[in-house]
């Protein structure tokens, strides 16, 4: 197995500093899901261009969505037909309206 590369600290503290980022804004963005700032819909519009919402997985999507726990979320995903490990940038667009028909 190879090894990763080795970095400085200057460049560890910089993927460090951007990993934090993008934590805190993925955070933010199911925050907003969850206070139905936004919807489903302007988050899977946002996909494709939006790599914060292109990297989070389905599931934690489905999971901030208000009323919907990880039980149900979990439902969704197997009756529709995605996998687990689905980001939200990886979904079709039969995928992506089945999820809207279901949870609009």
């Amino acid at each position: 197995m190879a090894t990763p590369p080795t970095l400085d600290p200057a460049q560890r503290a910089a993927a460090l500093a951007k990993a934090a980022e993008v934590r805190a804004a993925r955070a933010e963005l199911k925050n907003q899901l969850k206070l139905k700032v936004l919807s489903l819909r302007d988050v899977l519009a946002r996909a494709d261009t939006d790599p914060v919402v292109g990297k989070l997985k389905v599931l934690a999507l489905l999971e901030s969505l208000p009323g919907i726990g990880k039980k149900k979320a979990r439902e969704y995903m197997e009756e529709i037909g995605i996998a687990d490990s689905r980001r939200v940038q990886g979904l079709g667009a039969q995928q992506r309206q089945a999820l809207l028909e279901k949870l609009g």
